[in-house]
């Protein structure tokens, strides 16, 4: 049995009982990635030698003294936005190709406090914009289900690796969907935290209202262990709320007697598989057994969802991508005559094309006389949008739907279609827009490729999400399927 199959806790055990050590976590995750890395293409920078100088430190810390954190050894993948010192962090893009941080973030600072080790950095859509992970500058990566489809974006490197068994956890950030809709794609967990509880100090932006980072895990109770590792006020970050953490490991008892679920008919219906479909509703069988109530419910300006983030987004991105410009840090064209020029020739030779597309749009958005038509108009649907899932969380505890409207598709299937790319957003998109919390569980699979299960809370409420999504898993086996690579 592969290290990896072990849950948390066992391997913790093993460690405590010194039939493990460190190195050996780390080893197996670098023979796996030399193992199936050439199929699944999950990583765009490894940190091997610093990787293997940090386990033979933990393993004689541990050797001196008995005292561990919960996550002790574990060898973690980082997305590549997330600003890393002294470890290459591109965004997947040709722009900061020659981009060595100076600093660490703080997700990443509280994952060296809790004595992870980083096996390197994880391929992404370039600047986060995209839903398949086929915007990388460098090359796709795959989904280890079946390698010639996509495994979801833009945190599709982060899944895909997780999925694969190349790490044990990976951080992704989620802007519309990106932790969540990846997470089902590759059939493993994917929880967006509520915005402002996990701080965004040092994840290069792409949409400042919505980006939030969040793990990717194997199971559930690892990421309640993640997520209690990395939530927290930080006064680096100005949209960091100041509020006490729970322990989200006590919240998963399995109790949900009593439980009330809405499953909104916009989720269900028009554009959703009947495969998918069907899936959600066996799930909400296995709620039902285990004493949980599920009622229909409306969420009627979700259909205003998919425009609304296109528009705030990239109004958003247009404004956060405008320092990159040649001069301060990333690339610089070699061929300007003038400073117009570098603007120019920097930016048009380091953007791909959905980025382009997004800082035209946004910056569309925002021009004078367009503003009130346009983005201020997008702000007005967003509080409509919130108000939507304020008003049935007056009534039910959570609400239930499918993480993605089909599963995962094939590698160049849409890419030439835009639009169509976009939809598959449609079921994540609102959950975003309102700053509230969702994780993604597998459900089953459809023509053997997983689905997600996405559940949704209340602002700050990530224990009854965490309880929820345990108690599915606890009485399912979808989560311990693993790809055949």
């Amino acid at each position: 049995m592969s290290l990896f199959d072990l849950n948390l806790q066992q391997i913790h055990a093993k460690l405590q009982g010194k039939e493990l050590k460190v190195a050996d976590l780390v080893d197996q995750s670098y023979t796996r990635i030399q193992q199936v890395e050439s199929k699944v293409r999950a990583f765009l920078t490894l940190d091997e030698e610093n990787a293997r100088l940090t386990a033979a430190k933990l393993d004689e810390q541990f050797a001196n003294s008995a005292t561990t954190s919960d996550l002790f050894g574990l060898p973690i993948g980082i997305k590549d936005n997330m600003v890393t010192e002294g470890l290459r962090t591109t965004c997947a893009s040709k722009f900061l190709s020659n981009y060595n941080p100076i600093y660490d973030a703080t997700v990443v600072t509280k994952l060296k406090e809790a004595q992870t080790v980083t096996i390197g950095k994880l391929n992404m859509d370039e600047f986060a914009m995209g839903g398949s992970n086929e915007n990388s500058a460098y090359h796709p990566s795959h989904n280890p289900w079946n390698t010639d489809y996509v495994p979801g974006g833009s945190s599709g490197g982060s899944a895909a690796a997780v999925a694969a068994g190349e790490v044990y956890f990976a951080l992704g950030s989620d802007t519309g969907g990106s932790i969540r809709q990846p997470a089902a794609y590759c059939g493993i967990v994917g929880l967006k935290p509520t915005y402002g509880l996990v701080s965004r100090y040092g994840l290069v932006a792409f949409a400042s209202s919505l980006d939030q980072i969040g793990p990717l895990t194997k199971n559930v109770e690892d990421s309640a262990y993640l997520l209690q590792a990395i939530a927290g006020y930080d006064p680096k970050d100005s949209t960091s709320a100041k509020v006490d953490i729970p322990d989200y490991l006590s919240a998963l008892t399995g109790d949900i007697k009593g439980l009330r679920i809405g499953v909104p008919k916009e989720y269900m219906g028009k554009g959703i598989d009947p495969a998918v479909k069907e899936k959600v509703l066996e799930a909400l069988k296995v709620l039902e057994g285990l004493g949980a109530v599920w009622e229909e419910v409306t969420l009627p300006h979700s259909e205003y969802a998919v425009a609304t983030y296109y528009l705030l987004a990239s109004s958003e991105a247009s404004s956060n991508l405008a320092r990159f410009d040649g001069v301060r840090y990333g690339v610089r064209t070699d061929n300007a005559n003038n400073l117009l020029d570098l603007y120019h020739m920097s930016r048009s030779e380091g953007f791909g094309p959905e980025v382009k597309r997004r800082i035209m749009l946004g910056t569309y958005a925002l021009s004078s006389g367009y503003y009130d038509a346009y983005y201020l108009k997008a702000q007005q649907v967003r509080t409509l949008i919130k108000q939507d899932f304020d008003q049935v969380f007056e009534k039910f505890d959570i609400i239930i739907g499918p993480t993605a409207p089909t599963p995962a598709f094939k590698i160049g299937e849409q890419s030439n279609d835009p639009l169509t790319m976009y939809l598959n957003d449609i079921m994540t998109i609102p959950v975003s827009l309102a700053g509230i919390p969702a994780i993604s569980v597998p459900c089953g699979f459809v023509n053997e490729l997983p689905v997600g299960l996405q559940v949704i809370g209340k602002a700050l409420d990530e224990a009854t999400l965490l309880r929820v999504a345990h108690a599915f898993e606890q009485h399912t086996d979808h989560h311990k399927q693993r790809p055949q690579l």
